[in-house]
């Protein structure tokens, strides 16, 4: 099955082709536009700019998706779009373009949810990995554990009551004067700073849920380094990328212990942009060899918003046979059922 896929929640355009089926998923192309440098001259993504690149981007980039996998859009059997959660105007972008093109060409439309699409990343590298498991959905608007009973059955178990992990990164990267987005260079920081150079305030709330905050572990910082530079003292970067980081893994491998524990489950799935940061991939993976847990993780290409993954969450939704019609809308905020163990 040919599938065309379409990703706009944010400050990425793609546009991505596979071939799916139940033994695997072969990405054909995943074309991916970026608006890094546009959104680094104002240190954080601009939805009204979002919006805009995406109309500019997608169309060219469709195109190119099908050039580069070497079908025709008549070759196409299924056509997929993000439509919640995300900016709302970056999602309508993606949403209307896919159904016009769907309803046009008279091809099947699936609106996939973008969570299920960051978890399925990892179907696309392990195609031996099957539901239930405990996934981690980190990104710059997500911070979530969730329970994965099946491909299109999800519960959110656990989450950030408010900032995500990739917004407090960034944040912080900013108020330390790194370039946009922070959470690449803070990676490469706290690789050879010291991890012990402060202790910083947990991200893991202290209570029986398996949530998370990270506004105050990001607050605290701030005032850290504005009360260093009133001192007239230098702190160097560094160390601070490194306790940070360090504070922030702690936070996560604790919940995600527990997660665990709570569930029974013996499989642990990473995912989303945040999924990329090379000293959590090691935190969770010692975790999981210390606790006797699978951990599949998705390679670099695959964590940040692509096509690709939201192609191969639609593999299985176009098994429920729940298309999409010409009334098909976007939503910022998706409700997903929730438990509390």
């Amino acid at each position: 099955m040919y599938i065309l896929a379409f990703e706009s929640s944010c400050d990425e355009t793609s546009a991505a082709v596979v071939d799916a089926s139940d033994e695997s998923i072969k990405v054909l192309s995943n074309i991916i536009a970026s608006q890094i440098s546009v959104h680094a001259l104002y240190g954080g993504v601009v939805p009204e700019i979002a919006s805009r690149a995406h109309v500019e981007a997608i169309s060219s980039i469709t195109y190119e998706a099908l050039d580069k996998a070497g079908i025709s859009l008549s070759e196409v059997d299924l056509i997929a779009v993000t439509n919640s959660p995300g900016l709302i105007g970056a999602l309508l972008v993606g949403v209307n373009f896919a159904k016009a093109l769907a309803f046009a060409n008279n091809i099947p439309l699936i609106a996939v949810d973008h969570i299920k699409g960051h978890i399925a990343a990892n179907y696309i590298e392990h195609p031996e990995l099957k539901p239930p498991f405990v996934a981690f959905v980190a990104s710059g608007g997500h911070t979530s554990i969730i329970r994965v009973n099946d491909y299109t059955d999800i519960e959110t178990i656990g989450r950030t009551r408010d900032d995500a992990i990739g917004e407090a990164f960034d944040k912080v990267g900013r108020i330390m004067g790194l370039p946009y987005p922070g959470g690449k260079e803070m990676d490469r920081l706290a690789s050879i700073g010291d991890k012990s150079f402060a202790k910083f305030p947990s991200g893991a709330i202290n209570d029986d849920t398996l949530d998370f905050s990270f506004s105050g572990l990001k607050t605290h910082i701030v005032n850290f380094i504005h009360n260093a530079a009133q001192k007239g003292e230098e702190i160097p970067k560094e160390n601070i990328a490194a306790a940070f980081t360090k504070t922030v893994c702690d936070s996560v491998t604790s919940k995600l212990s527990e997660a665990i524990d709570r569930t029974g489950l013996k499989t642990l799935v990473m995912a989303g942009g945040v999924s990329a940061n090379s000293h959590l991939r090691k935190a969770l993976t010692k975790m999981c060899e210390k606790k006797g847990v699978k951990l599949y993780m998705p390679s670099l290409a695959y964590c940040g918003d692509n096509g690709a993954m939201i192609a191969a969450q639609a593999y299985h939704d176009n098994k429920l046979g729940e298309y999409a019609s010409t009334d098909l809308n976007a939503y910022a905020t998706k409700v997903t059922k929730r438990i509390k163990k």
